[in-house]
């Protein structure tokens, strides 16, 4: 597993579960529906790879710091044994936003 990116909350009360392998694949579950699957190409592969082991992706804070956004998505980023978790409403780091466009979707999987 490359990475695994929890969505909680929002109006809907949703909960997805992406998770994307090193080799481009990823399956995305939600509550509702069936599970999904795809495969990214290898340059956006390649891209997800080169956000998550950027030095400042290692620095952005592992726990949110401000207050959430009424009705907004908690999102839970793992990647190599660490848990970074961010809010709507709070101020992210440049380096987890390019996280978040580099996956599959160019966003987290925030629809129900």
């Amino acid at each position: 597993m490359l990475v695994e990116v929890v969505v909680n909350g929002g109006f809907a009360s949703v909960r997805n579960k992406l998770v994307v392998h090193y080799d481009g694949s990823y399956e995305l579950r939600k509550v509702t529906g069936k599970p999904t699957s795809g495969r990214m190409t290898e340059p956006q592969a390649a891209e997800l790879r080169a956000a998550l082991e950027d030095p400042a992706y290692a620095k952005v804070p592992d726990r949110p710091t401000g207050s959430p956004a009424p009705d907004g998505f908690e999102y839970s980023v793992t990647h190599a044994h660490r848990v970074v978790v961010t809010r709507d409403g709070e101020d992210r780091p440049p380096a987890l936003d390019r996280v978040f466009r580099a996956l599959p979707g160019g966003h987290p999987p925030t629809a129900p």
